[in-house]
């Protein structure tokens, strides 16, 4: 079975507009803007409701989001959450891209690109929750509203990125 040539990248310019249309669409018929940490941190309380309810609403932050009747997945962040995992696997599989693999590089094996994978999303993650909110939430919504903390962060986390970059480039010559 032969496999047919990926369609090629979106032009970063037009990828751009039709990402500002859709925080747009999501300021406008949501209320609220995109990211991608909240929308996963309710899915994880839903777990944790169905497990241990009674720590959940003796919790003052937990029993906000998911507390007695309240449903923590009846929030837009939860959809769009969904919605960007479907969206991406069938664009993926339209596009011929969508396929199991691990990127590394000629020093750098399969299991160790998983280790540094996951230990970065784990920092990452709980660099999320201190600064309320993920690259998505505080980059894309908190600076399409000019927020002085969603600014500083993103500063951060781009010198954070090069920070760490630049010790680990040599894994990937």
């Amino acid at each position: 079975m032969t496999r047919k040539a990926p369609a090629p990248y979106w032009n970063p310019t037009v990828g751009g507009v039709v990402l500002g249309v859709v925080l747009f669409l999501a300021y406008l018929l949501t209320g609220s803007g995109l990211g991608a940490s909240g929308g996963i941190a309710r899915g994880v309380l839903a777990v944790e409701k169905a497990v241990a309810p009674d720590h959940v609403d003796r919790s003052a932050v937990l029993s906000a989001w998911g507390g007695g009747t309240r449903d923590p997945l009846d929030h837009p962040l939860v959809w769009g959450v969904m919605g960007v995992a479907l969206g991406g696997f069938v664009s993926g599989r339209l596009a011929g891209r969508a396929r199991i693999e691990t990127y590394s590089g000629p020093r750098v094996g399969r299991r160790t690109r998983w280790v540094l994978a996951l230990a970065g999303g784990a920092v990452m993650g709980f660099a999320a929750r201190l600064a309320r909110g993920c690259t998505s939430g505080q980059a894309l919504s908190g600076g399409a509203v000019l927020a002085v903390g969603s600014w500083v962060f993103m500063l951060a986390v781009f010198a954070g990125g090069y920070a760490v970059a630049w010790p680990l480039r040599r894994l990937w010559k």
